[in-house]
């Protein structure tokens, strides 16, 4: 509720100016609307005339908004190990392509342990065929490198794509060729005009 004995009224179809409270309330009951503060700190008040849920619903849209602007993107990790089986890496690929859609950048690495350390080439070909399959959502920043006893990849997020339909000629048919005509059949010639027959 306003307390204060006068505002400052703006907006459209209102001259603008200072106003006592009653005549700014009775000016928003007169067009079946609310008299909503919008700068309360301000010496006076400065209020508008205006539908008040509508008001709040645009005001929730704005903070939404700006909250969906304000997402920070993380990185997200994805471990394999050179002798990942097809069902882990099926499983993981699923995860790193929701990471991915979410706007979210992923950092694969192969960890290898002891021994495992002399099959570099096989933490290799994973980490190529995990971009092979992620190449619909996500890009590939950079070749596999090696930190310390991990080969490590990262992948950044990709705007999906609008594939675009063949198009149809106007006669229905795909790639807008022409439909070949049929070729006419040869009209027989004339037949030679012969003399006209004497009567006996």
């Amino acid at each position: 509720m306003i307390r204060v004995p006068e505002v400052r009224l703006v907006g459209e179809n209102i001259e603008v100016g200072v106003y006592r409270t009653e005549e700014a309330l009775r000016m928003a009951e007169e067009r079946g609307l609310d008299l909503v503060e919008i700068s309360p700190n301000a010496t006076p008040p400065v209020c508008r005339i205006i539908d008040y849920n509508k008001f709040l619903y645009e005001k929730k849209k704005k903070e939404k908004e700006m909250k969906a602007k304000a997402h920070k993107s993380e990185v997200k990790e994805i471990r394999f190990t050179p002798n990942t089986d097809d069902h882990d890496f099926d499983f993981k690929s699923k995860h790193a392509e929701k990471f991915l859609k979410d706007g979210n950048k992923v950092k694969t690495y192969v960890q290898f342990k002891g021994r495992a350390i002399m099959f570099k080439e096989r933490g290799e070909l994973i980490l190529l065929k995990f971009a092979e399959r992620l190449a619909d959502v996500g890009s590939l920043e950079g070749m596999p490198t090696m930190e310390g006893k991990r080969m490590i990849a990262i992948f950044a997020p990709k705007a999906a794509k609008k594939k675009e339909g063949g198009k149809e000629s106007k006669d229905g048919k795909e790639g807008g060729g022409k439909e070949q005509q049929q070729p006419r059949e040869p009209r027989p010639a004339p037949a030679a005009e012969g003399k006209p027959e004497q009567k006996a």
